[in-house]
């Protein structure tokens, strides 16, 4: 199959991501959905993936490209063979962390070349979903490629070192994040690059020196069969849901943490916090510290069903994010149908819209009161639970995403030289 004859008929896509399993965060999630939704237009996908990989349907397939996998929970930071070892790339992959980088982007983007070098001709595209590697620079001058940057690494970094207060844990950070060099300038080679918002388009433009007429803005979607109302279940008065990952920085618990102490004051109030913190970590010294441990429950790691019913028990959800390139748990929580207070941080109002409260990040107060509002407001709350619900249905569906990143897999294909 020739690629000029690839304007209107299906497409044979590679989907790359160096590491693909949904519970990694927001990168999984973005695969298994969008090798899903571009199947369901008819083209052939093939998701070539680092580990941990992703949970896809049976009828996609998938080529794992095993690296040293030192991250793994149940043997992390084991010390490879010898025989491990004599490969060059698993060897460039063991020293990067053992001197306390992150080379998986790296190394992936290299077994990645060194595969495809031999499946040039089996593609009419390949889409990086964020690896960003000189490797996927050598495969962009074999066949056409288009990288996805949800949003601006730089801003994860800045916030992870100015929320350290040890200078060696600063330097640590500095060093995990030296990646960031090679993404920079291997995203400048690409014209074509899917950013998800308005606003990460111009803060990826700044920070990475891009012109902004390299980027297509393409939003994510939600996964509208995973997430959806449940009508027979009733909303339970005072009862808050947080989806954001307790230990990052950059998701804002501990401000959320806050307002619920100062609501607390006043009225009852139950926050339900999805997944668990980590041990010894600074979210649990914050809620000793405010004294609500009693107002405060994590639900460890929960099933789908489970996931969606806590959303139906919610009488509001709250996405306290300093910043997000998107915000899924924005979404999220609307096709559930739940009324959502975010914060301006990134690209949550082009999310939310009209059809949720938009605060200023880092300002507990600000969450305070609007928490409170809507408690006092019950009609409020349920009008915007139900335009959160309409606006995920008319902008954010994975069909509609995918049929714009179909436009630009055609646009790459015709450009490429």
């Amino acid at each position: 199959m020739n690629r000029h004859n690839n304007n209107t008929g299906p497409l044979r896509i590679g989907l790359l991501g160096y590491r693909s399993n949904p519970h990694c965060g927001g990168q999984g999630i973005y695969i298994q959905n969008l090798a899903r939704a571009l199947k369901n237009l008819g083209h052939y996908v093939e998701v070539i993936s680092g580990p941990p990989g992703p949970h896809l349907d049976e009828d996609i397939t998938l080529q794992m490209l095993e690296g040293l996998d030192l991250y793994n929970p149940e043997d992390m930071f084991r010390m490879p063979t010898f025989k491990e070892l004599s490969d060059l790339i698993n060897f460039i992959e063991w020293t990067g962390i053992s001197t306390m980088g992150f080379p998986e982007t790296l190394t992936f983007g290299l077994r990645a070349y060194k595969y495809l070098k031999k499946r040039r001709n089996d593609f009419d595209i390949i889409h990086d979903n964020q690896s960003l590697s000189y490797g996927i620079w050598a495969i962009n001058k074999m066949v056409p490629t288009v990288i996805t940057i949800h949003h601006p690494i730089t801003v994860d970094r800045d916030i992870d070192v100015s929320s350290a207060s040890a200078i060696s844990k600063k330097i640590e950070h500095f060093r995990w994040y030296s990646f960031i060099g090679m993404q920079k300038r291997v995203s400048r080679t690409f014209s074509h690059i899917i950013t998800v918002s308005e606003c990460t388009k111009s803060d990826i433009g700044s920070e990475f020196s891009i012109p902004e007429d390299n980027f297509r803005v393409v939003p994510n979607g939600i996964d509208i069969d995973r997430f959806y109302p449940i009508p027979d279940i009733i909303r339970r008065n005072g009862r808050v849901i947080v989806t954001n990952s307790a230990d990052t920085p950059l998701k804002g618990l501990p401000y959320l943490l806050k307002a619920v102490a100062e609501v607390a004051k006043s009225k009852k109030i139950r926050l339900i916090v999805i997944g668990t913190p980590k041990k010894n970590s600074r979210i649990i010294k914050i809620i000793r510290d405010l004294d609500i441990a009693h107002l405060v429950t994590f639900t460890g790691r929960i099933s789908n069903e489970e996931f969606v019913e806590q959303y139906a028990k919610a009488a509001l959800a709250v996405v306290p994010s300093v910043y997000e390139g998107f915000g899924l748990p924005a979404g999220e929580a609307m096709a559930c149908g739940v009324p959502v207070i975010t914060t301006s941080g990134g690209a949550l109002p082009e999310v939310v819209g009209n059809a949720g409260v938009v605060v200023p990040p880092k300002d507990h107060m600000a969450l305070a009161n609007a928490i409170s509002d809507l408690f006092d407001n019950p009609a409020r709350a349920k009008d915007i639970g139900q335009a959160g619900y309409k606006r995920v249905m008319d902008h954010f569906t994975w069909e509609k995403a995918a049929e714009k990143t179909v436009d630009v897999y055609r646009e790459a294909i015709r450009d490429h030289s």
